[in-house]
């Protein structure tokens, strides 16, 4: 029997990056992976409703053998077996992330047989986890340069805290991933911009939104376009009140950069589109070509790519340094980081060149 890969849940970011990376990397390279620590350094140590959701779903894709899957268990083991391309279903009947269930099972899916579709019901737009807005306009063309092709569609908006959102994710194999270089800036061109508002919530909350962020963008880039538009959910597309903005900056080498805010108790309209915009605002003042958000959702891409993969961000994250240490650990990968006086970071790592077995 194959010896268990032990991975430290509570390394750096003591969250649930390690869990997912680990599991997503266990899969594909079938090396059975025991998790330890689980979310050590969060107020609720163990498993949530999210990422129990996630490794159960994970585990019938993968038709893994599987212990420790119970809600707040801080150890688990899990030994895959098969990639099994299919329709998967999965109710949190919670807010739990959406994007974050995703996160962990599309790099295995992209190593399936066939296409695949998950859809999955929870929080389109919570805490401390990917805006559903964010994955569509920014994730997905990032990861188009690395040859991956999914679409994803929300069939309804779902906030805090009751959820109720529901995606469908389609997700075409590919034999394998390209290298990808992100590194030249090229020119500012533009930011496009979405804030929406639901349920109860007064359209001025919005406005608000979209007036301080634009105004920001003018004051710092008064010679470019910022479009930012007005959109209200209605019943049919969110049950619930929510609020929030996404702001996408793109360059002329076709480099996409996002930043979002989310409108929680005491929503301040001002503040989210003026803490937004200045985030972004950095990003394109620095010339960077990732933004802090994509940064570990690159990590175990850029491992499992063919070639030598190159990325120039801003100072390193804890969720970032986390995946580079799951990645390390379970491909048998070196990233290798370099700093320079202007507060760049570049990233770069030889991928090993991870082959789908089923599309050979």
């Amino acid at each position: 029997m194959t010896a268990f890969v032990e991975i430290d849940g509570s390394y750096l970011e003591g969250g649930g990056q390690a869990l997912r990376n680990a599991l997503s990397l266990s899969v594909l390279l079938k090396r059975p992976v025991r998790v330890v620590k689980i979310r050590a350094n969060r107020p609720k140590p163990g498993l949530s409703h999210q990422h129990l959701h996630g490794v159960n779903l994970l585990r019938d894709i993968a038709k893994a053998d599987v212990t420790g899957n119970k809600l707040l268990s801080t150890e688990l083991e899990f030994t895959p077996h098969k990639i099994t391309s299919a329709m998967y279903k999965m109710d949190t009947r919670t807010a739990a992330s959406i994007t974050l269930i995703y996160q962990m099972i599309m790099p295995v899916l992209l190593f399936g047989g066939s296409p695949s579709r998950v859809d999955v019901i929870g929080g389109t737009n919570v805490s401390f986890s990917p805006q559903v807005e964010y994955m569509q306009q920014v994730l997905q063309p990032t990861l188009k340069r690395l040859g991956v092709n999914f679409d994803l569609k929300v069939l309804h908006y779902g906030f805090y805290p009751r959820g109720s959102g529901r995606c469908l994710l389609d997700i075409e194999p590919l034999r394998m991933l390209k290298a990808v270089e992100l590194t030249d800036f090229g020119k500012f061109k533009t930011v496009q911009g979405l804030t929406y508002y639901a349920g109860r919530l007064p359209k001025c909350i919005a406005f608000d939104i979209q007036h301080s962020a634009e105004r920001e963008m003018h004051r710092l880039w008064p010679g470019h376009e910022c479009n930012i538009q007005v959109h209200k959910h209605m019943p049919d597309k969110a049950r619930d009140n929510g609020a929030g903005l996404i702001l996408v900056a793109e360059t002329s080498t076709g480099i996409t950069l996002g930043a979002a805010g989310l409108g929680e108790k005491n929503i301040d309209g001002h503040f989210i589109g003026s803490n937004v915009s200045c985030e972004l605002a950095g990003y394109i003042k620095h010339e960077i070509c990732v933004d802090a958000h994509m940064q570990d959702q690159l990590i175990i891409y850029m491992a499992l790519a063919q070639g030598c993969s190159r990325i120039l961000t801003g100072p390193l994250t804890k969720h970032t340094r986390t995946a580079i240490y799951v990645a390390e650990q379970m491909a048998d990968v070196k990233f290798n980081i370099e700093y320079d006086d202007s507060g760049h970071t570049l990233i770069s790592c030889e991928g090993i060149g991870y082959c789908n077995e089923y599309l050979a």
